[in-house]
């Protein structure tokens, strides 16, 4: 995959199975992981480079991009702009 202009591709983290006391979550109430790994960046758009990575791992909007599934893997698609934060 290779995103265009100022797109990133996500691999989003899995959801968590457990709370930190030690009860099991069922998959009906896991929330949307807001936590990523990224493993695709675009060349950036009017000649501004992008400040983000592959292999970075970023923290972004809960509802921001555009969910892909693709040879077997689940993505998020996103502009950079829908990044908050580079851990």
């Amino acid at each position: 995959m290779k995103p265009i202009n100022d797109r990133v591709v996500v691999e989003p983290a899995s959801a968590e199975e457990k709370t930190k006391g030690g009860i099991i979550i069922p998959d009906t109430a896991k929330e949307k992981p807001q936590k990523g790994k990224i493993v695709a960046v675009g060349p950036g758009k009017d000649g501004i480079k992008m400040t983000v990575k592959k292999g970075d791992t970023v923290l972004y909007g809960k509802y921001a991009g555009q969910e892909l599934h693709y040879e077997g893997g689940d993505y998020l698609i996103m502009r950079e702009d829908d990044i908050l934060i580079v851990l």
